[in-house]
């Protein structure tokens, strides 16, 4: 049997010698959301709204988090990719569903859904209900229709619904 330490280094911010990401938000953001300052990268969140979305920039598990009203805050590359979005830094900031999201119905013609059954997507009913949400999703991408799992939880700040979290596997 091994013996082994591990040892972890913390630092403050501005410390690091690390190398920029070159996922998240541009420098000089023209936007703002309880999440990110006005530079990057971001200063340490002061939320757990803010922590998930940080989590959510470097994760390599499709994943998506938006605010109350809608618009995109954090999105993992991944998820960019299955969901057919733009890159990270274009989506965040913009709504959801203006941010490339192209969801058909599950029928053989493959019609774009109505605006009634769009705000049934887990993202969103998280948000508007409050609570847990799971269903499938049809995406167009790519001229191709992927089937993607989504399960969503609402995140709160100051016990009031800010925004959703949510996780997305292909089906």
């Amino acid at each position: 049997m091994a013996h082994v330490d591990l040892e972890l280094e913390f630092s403050a911010p501005g410390e690091s010698d690390a190398v920029e990401p070159t996922t998240g938000p541009p420098a000089g953001a023209a936007w703002s959301s309880p999440t990110w300052s006005d530079t990057w990268p971001p200063q340490p969140a002061p939320t757990s709204f803010g922590r998930w979305a940080d989590t959510v920039f470097a994760a390599d598990e499709p994943c998506l988090v938006i605010d109350d009203s809608m618009t995109i805050v954090a999105a993992s590359a991944s998820c960019c990719a299955l969901l057919g979005l733009s890159d990270q830094r274009t989506a965040v900031g913009r709504p959801l569903l203006d941010a490339g999201l192209r969801l058909v119905d599950f029928t053989a013609a493959r019609s774009e859904l109505a605006e009634t059954e769009v705000d049934k997507i887990p993202p969103l009913l998280a948000v508007t209900s409050g609570r847990q949400a799971r269903g499938l999703l049809r995406v167009h991408r790519d001229n191709a229709n992927d089937t993607v799992d989504a399960i969503a939880t609402p995140l709160l700040l100051d016990g009031k619904v800010a925004g959703s979290l949510t996780f997305f596997a292909p089906v």
